[in-house]
């Protein structure tokens, strides 16, 4: 995925566009707590790159900045003079280095911190996705992220954790197809499939209740959501 303006994919070849992450809201009302200090830190590579760039580091970097900037301006347009951007993107590297609202954060996740209005997220998680899945992971993962922080902002907050992971899917995908539409993104010939291979590595398992907190949805549920917004917008929302 690019941000740049090249034709359009075909719709029916971008649903098959899903997620990869198990990212979700605190579920109880957060409380101010401390935030991210100190100097971002860097990713640790093992194994291999593809020698073309695409697997890099500094690829990896360019890509969230770039979905970060894209997320603010696809929400700047659709909340107009009401819109303000989260305030910080973090990365970390170990668990406890960075905190929400005085819970230490795992490794292996993101999350949108509400008592602090930052995104966070396991930096050599996010990027051994990168490198097995591709660089439309990374549009997805700030994309979620970005709409729980939204969610806040417009003051939405579901009985359940599941309908407000499953909505933040939806609203994933609407920032994704709407700036596709835009020509402001370019879903590139393996996009979908990308996405797609992440599906199959999250949702809950089949036992898990939906109700529980915690919860997020089966892949068929979070895979539903993500296209119902990337097909018809944030209408498919409840937005």
């Amino acid at each position: 995925m690019r941000v740049r303006p090249v034709p359009l994919m075909s719709l029916l070849a971008a649903i098959s566009a899903a997620l990869l992450l198990a990212a979700c809201l605190p579920t109880t009302t957060p409380t101010p707590g401390p935030e991210p200090t100190g100097p971002a830190p860097t990713v640790d590579v093992t194994g291999s790159v593809d020698p073309d760039g695409t697997d890099t580091p500094e690829e990896f970097a360019k890509d969230m900045r770039a979905s970060q900037v894209v997320a603010e301006r696809y929400w700047a347009q659709r909340l107009g003079g009401s819109f303000r951007p989260v305030s910080q993107v973090v990365p970390y590297q170990q668990e406890g280095e960075v905190a929400c609202a005085g819970q230490p954060l795992p490794l292996n996740n993101a999350v949108y911190c509400s008592a602090g209005d930052f995104i966070a997220y396991d930096v050599n998680w996010a990027f051994g996705a990168f490198q097995q899945i591709g660089d439309a992971f990374v549009f997805y993962l700030l994309g979620h992220e970005y709409a729980h922080g939204i969610q806040d902002r417009l003051g939405i907050q579901k009985q359940f954790t599941i309908e407000q992971e499953l909505q933040a899917d939806c609203m994933s995908g609407a920032f994704i197809g709407d700036m596709v539409r835009q020509k402001a993104l370019s879903m590139q010939d393996n996009d979908a499939k990308e996405l797609s291979d992440g599906l199959a590595a999250v949702g809950d398992d089949p036992d898990q209740p939906w109700f529980a907190p915690g919860s997020h949805g089966s892949p068929a549920q979070r895979f539903q959501s993500f296209a119902n917004g990337y097909n018809n917008s944030l209408q498919a929302c409840g937005l």
